[in-house]
């Protein structure tokens, strides 16, 4: 912190909110779900979908760098932190409402609370939701789904900032795909979103959301800090089986371990850093590479800069 353009960015974020939103040198790790990385410069905590335009905008005539967050499930920040602007989208940016079968939610809500709301509400569509660890604008940014359901099934707009304005996309010009949509291809960000929902009965909801949550706690290793699957899946195979048939369930970096519940995911076992993580990903790859000719791409996303930039 306190190059000039860093302090430009700052005075403009005091002209339209409170102190309290605005956080210098904050720790990554306190805003991903890996538990690890190190400081962005400087993270905004909007309120509005007009500051978070507003704030965006301002960094960007002052040239420098933003990130839009969730609550950074799919992120690994290394461990030098990130240069520029982080804005969070969290609690403050998360209100909800219905009306009849529509739900219109703000893009931090967690898709947990979604699921939960739409239930509290009576209305079935996002029972498959509940369980992913990620908030609403992320979530329909890359179309996020599980157990066969997926957003865009129930989605009828989003409110996006693309190119420079505030757009409602209807589904079909959101171009939905496989984990995939126009507005991540295209680097905007989602700000609200509605979905068309079911009418039924709350507690036959809570059930199946109960039955899918149980599933994934038996196949998934939620008792630690992870970031998800760490690697996409290569044509014609699954990352998690050719990590496990390498017989690298359980190796570790330090406190960075394959998890022996889900070859797929590396978690936070103990005490371990962003470069912790970042070594044992490299070895399962080397190794998954040499066993079966197979180069595992990570799914994860990897920013920031290492300590060794900083320091040299």
């Amino acid at each position: 912190m306190g190059e000039p353009n860093m302090n430009s960015i700052l005075d403009a974020l005091r002209a339209f909110a409170r102190e309290d939103q605005i956080l210098i040198d904050e720790p990554m790790a306190r805003h991903t779900t890996f538990r690890v990385g190190g400081p962005a410069d400087a993270m905004f905590l909007p309120e509005s979908a007009d500051q978070l335009v507003a704030a965006i905008d301002a960094a960007t005539a002052a040239g420098v760098p933003v990130l839009v967050i969730g609550n950074g499930s799919n992120l690994l920040v290394r461990d030098g932190g990130i240069r520029g602007l982080v804005i969070a989208l969290g609690e403050r940016f998360s209100a909800m409402e219905c009306s009849g079968r529509i739900v219109k939610v703000q893009a931090g809500a967690s898709l947990a609370r979604v699921a939960a709301f739409a239930q509290g509400n009576g209305l079935a569509g996002l029972e498959f939701a509940s369980g992913i660890p990620g908030t609403l604008g992320g979530g329909c940014a890359m179309n996020a789904g599980a157990y066969g359901g997926q957003l865009s099934d129930v989605l009828i707009d989003a409110e996006v900032y693309l190119d420079g304005a505030v757009r409602t996309l209807t589904r079909d010009e959101m171009q939905m795909g496989y984990r995939t949509t126009l507005p991540l291809r295209k680097g905007g960000i989602v700000l609200s979103a509605r979905f068309a929902l079911s009418p039924d009965d709350p507690e036959a909801i809570g059930a199946r959301m109960r039955e899918l949550n149980a599933r994934r706690r038996d196949k998934q290793p939620l008792n630690y800090p992870s970031a998800g699957s760490v690697f996409k899946r290569p044509e014609g195979y699954f990352a998690g089986a050719l990590i496990e048939q390498a017989g690298l369930k359980g190796r570790a970096v330090h406190g960075a371990m394959v998890s022996e519940k889900h070859a797929g995911f590396i978690v936070k076992a103990g005490e371990a850093t962003a470069a912790d993580i970042l070594a044992l990903i490299a070895i399962v790859q080397a190794e998954v590479e040499a066993r079966f000719g197979v180069r595992l791409e990570t799914e994860v996303r990897i920013l920031g800069e290492d300590t060794a930039c900083l320091e040299g």
